[in-house]
């Protein structure tokens, strides 16, 4: 059974060893700590929907991404498949809009100490492995 293409995507923004995280504002997931990101518009490639998301929440403007994985998702408002990218090439200032409550640029090992998406961990390792310089 051939799985639907995803109809969400967020990104993991990469830079000096630190991703930024957003604490969301809304459902789903209000006052959890995640990637930027959002649901796909009609027609709307995931990449392209990745580039606006991150350029609606945050203000920035996001290029060379990658894909990391596709997760399957669901909450109370819905089920989606989420594509996820990261890239290290993005330019601009932060400059969130009101579907996030905060932000930070974080750690990997300082996850622990936030309220995050389920599975947040793990797709950052596996987006932090695709630039893993060592």
């Amino acid at each position: 059974m051939d799985l639907p293409p995803p109809n969400a995507a967020s990104v993991a923004l990469i830079d000096r060893g630190r991703v930024l995280l957003i604490e969301r504002a809304f459902a789903p997931y209000k006052g959890l700590w995640t990637l930027p990101g959002g649901r796909c518009e009609p027609g709307e490639s995931a990449e392209d929907c990745a580039r606006r998301e991150v350029e609606e929440e945050t203000g920035l403007r996001a290029f060379a991404l990658r894909q990391v994985m596709v997760q399957s998702l669901e909450s109370r408002s819905g089920s989606w498949r989420l594509a996820v990218f990261a890239t290290e090439g993005f330019e601009g200032e932060i400059v969130p809009s009101t579907e996030i409550a905060a932000w930070q640029w974080v750690r990997p090992e300082a996850l622990g100490a936030l309220r995050t998406t389920s599975r947040l961990d793990l797709v950052l390792e596996r987006a932090f492995g695709l630039f893993d310089r060592r």
